[in-house]
């Protein structure tokens, strides 16, 4: 049983695939109103065909003007309750290969981009009898992990935003909080499989073998189970969870 208030409306960025997929499909299945937010209109429409979303909005979170514009045409339709904050990216290099580029790059996109969305959304929810805010950080925003300091840093900035958010919000019933998954298996993480390959000659499950081993469980976390925990922290059973960074990593933190 999800606890989600009756029919309310998530936006879920970065839902076209990947985490931000299976939260989407979680969501609608539970009885919510689902819009995608991405750049690429062909996995948005995919998914709002295959019913893991009833709508789709095209933008980029890191520009401010565009998102805001998707923003209000999903509001439009239906305020919106539930914001999931997913969309993100990362790049990987040594901290001296790691230039001032790069590290606006990760910030533009995993920590303004979650500013952006919540920009966009927060005064309409907070005069809403419900309202959830879920950024999908890392478990690179609870650690460091060598070559990516840049993500890692936007990652642990985005944990910082949900603490202060969450005070600043408890008096409302608007709470706020972050999941934090360890390597997860999606095409994101299967990038980092491709770079491990390129750079060490190990084969696939050799690449594999390596992220997985920074979970005690041993294996790759599924998109299905940060999704359970997102749907969880989404319901009305969950008021009185706020401002916390929930490791979905099998132990690892």
């Amino acid at each position: 049983m999800s606890g989600l208030l009756h029919s309310p409306h998530a936006l879920v960025t970065g839902g076209g695939r990947g985490i931000g997929r299976a939260i989407a499909g979680a969501l609608a299945g539970a009885g919510a109103t689902v819009t995608v937010l991405g750049r690429n209109v062909a996995t948005l429409e995919e998914a709002v065909n295959a019913g893991a979303a009833h709508f789709a909005a095209v933008a980029d979170v890191s520009d401010q003007a565009a998102l805001k514009a998707a923003v209000a045409e999903a509001q439009a339709r239906k305020p919106i309750d539930i914001l999931i904050a997913n969309a993100g990216s990362a790049e990987s290099a040594p901290f001296s290969k790691s230039d001032s580029a790069l590290f606006a790059r990760m910030m533009d996109v995993n920590f303004m981009g979650v500013v952006h969305a919540v920009h966009a959304v927060l005064p309409g929810m907070k005069d809403r009898p419900y309202g959830r805010i879920v950024a999908v950080a890392s478990t690179a925003g609870l650690k460091g992990y060598a070559y990516v300091s840049a993500y890692s840093a936007a990652k642990h900035a985005v944990i910082g935003l949900v603490r202060s958010l969450a005070l600043e919000m408890a008096g409302s019933n608007v709470t706020v909080n972050a999941v934090c998954p360890g390597f997860t298996d999606t095409d994101l993480v299967a990038g980092s499989i491709e770079n491990i390959m390129k750079k060490t000659g190990r084969t696939r499950e050799q690449a594999i073998a390596e992220l997985a081993k920074h979970n005690p469980q041993g294996r790759l976390i599924t998109p299905q189970e940060v999704a359970d925990a997102v749907l969880w922290l989404c319901g009305t059973s969950a008021g009185a969870i706020t401002g916390q960074a929930i490791a979905v990593a099998g132990g690892e933190i």
